[in-house]
């Protein structure tokens, strides 16, 4: 699988060439067809064997971030791994394959994003919801919060990498740069004006205790 998807990454799934992946793995083509069959079963295996939710990559660190009392450095711990993790070189190849073949297997399409930025998201938006209700933060809407921050800490490397090619690379320094800066910037804009004590928000306006 290895050597298809360098075929696949370099070739596409339309150019690649049985043939070339069996040299490239230094197989033959009846073992390919004896282990996937077709090629589209595997191009689909090569993707759904990397389809890991990158979400495991930093479950603890966002599992923290619920119960923090200091909202800004976590998100900044958390966004440092997210950064790190989702511009692995393993990451953005399978990422690039399913983009440019998306067209022809939306199937595939639906489960990267499922299985990736979705659950990212969700996770991501059940910890601002417990942040609100703790009043640190103020969002009305936790999943689109959640997609913001994601976008905050990777539009400029992801972006850069998918249109530009592997020959980009970023330093670890400048990839948390871009992890702290998004942090600050999603806190400014989220945090709770006035923290709430526990309970208040359920305190009717005007009443006293």
């Amino acid at each position: 699988m290895d050597a298809a998807m360098e075929v696949f990454l370099r070739d596409g799934y339309v150019g690649a060439k049985t043939d070339e992946i069996a040299s490239a793995a230094g197989a033959s083509k009846q073992t390919i067809y004896k282990h996937f069959g077709r090629k589209e079963n595997l191009f689909e295996q090569i993707v759904l064997d990397r389809l890991g939710g990158i979400d495991e990559l930093f479950r603890d660190a966002i599992g923290e971030l619920a119960v923090t009392d200091d909202v800004e450095s976590t998100l900044r711990a958390v966004a440092r791994r997210f950064v790190h993790a989702i511009t692995r070189p393993s990451q953005l190849r399978v990422r690039r394959l399913v983009i440019a073949e998306a067209g022809r297997f939306p199937q595939l399409g639906r489960a990267y994003f499922e299985a990736g930025p979705e659950r990212v998201h969700a996770a991501l938006a059940s910890s601002f919801e417990q942040l609100t209700e703790r009043g640190l933060l103020r969002i009305d809407e936790p999943v689109l919060a959640a997609s913001h921050f994601t976008w905050l800490v990777v539009s400029i490397p992801v972006n850069k990498v998918m249109l530009c090619g592997e020959d980009v690379h970023f330093t670890p320094a400048e990839l948390d740069h871009y992890a702290d800066t998004a942090a600050r910037v999603f806190t400014a804009a989220y945090r709770a004006s006035t923290p709430v004590p526990a309970g208040a928000a359920d305190v009717p306006q005007g009443s006293s205790r």
